[in-house]
């Protein structure tokens, strides 16, 4: 009976290396495509884990902004958490779970800080309230209320009334320039296909599929 049901929860049932393009950033981006088409709410939400200078992972949820066959781009507080451990430690993971499409892909490589002009160039384009959000709130440190924040955001709001907002020095983005990829494939019975792309000694991408 319960077999009965997981096989009838599965979305697909095998996938196959030949399904898969040799450049990981092109099967990435049929990937993220696919999900975007699907009716997943936040298709480039990923979850990020750093690792602080005593071992400490940590792990929360930021925004794919854009991607590249550079890396994967997103913005944060540069005196945040993440961004402390960043500094200390630049290996990261991200993983993305698109449950729609029965699909999760991980993704390893190091985190660098974009230049400024790129930094200025997307702050620019995000809506007034975003960019006074990045002014008011000193992300990862202890506030006594919401009240505070919001008066923190009316200030900011009045500060810069009728004046274009400028970007803050502690705000940026980061690019993850990736060092491996597993992409993932729910599978029936949970023999699931997981296939590894691994950077060879000649910076060339190697694929292997792994055992579920």
């Amino acid at each position: 009976m319960l077999e009965n049901i997981e096989s009838e929860s599965l979305i697909n049932s095998s996938l196959d290396k030949s399904d898969l393009d040799s450049n990981p950033f092109k099967q990435f981006d049929t990937w993220y495509k696919n999900a975007t088409a699907s009716n997943e709410i936040m298709p480039n939400g990923m979850s990020l884990a750093t690792v602080s200078k005593n071992l400490q992972p940590s792990l929360r949820t930021v925004l794919l902004k854009y991607y590249d066959e550079e890396g994967f781009v997103f913005f944060t507080n540069y005196n945040s958490r993440k961004s402390k451990e960043i500094t200390q430690n630049p290996h990261v993971a991200i993983k993305f779970y698109w449950s729609s499409l029965g699909r999760q892909l991980i993704i390893l490589g190091k985190a660098e800080k974009i230049s400024t002009l790129q930094s200025v160039k997307y702050f620019m384009s995000r809506p007034a309230g975003s960019r006074i959000g990045a002014w008011c709130s000193n992300q990862s440190e202890v506030i006594q209320s919401r009240s505070d924040l919001l008066d923190s955001f009316k200030a900011i709001k009045d500060r810069f009334q009728n004046m274009e907002i400028p970007k803050p020095q502690h705000w940026g983005g980061y690019r993850i320039v990736p060092s491996s990829f597993e992409f993932w494939q729910d599978g029936k019975f949970r023999l699931h296909d997981r296939f590894l792309y691994s950077l060879d000694e000649k910076k060339a991408w190697n694929l292997d599929r792994l055992a579920p």
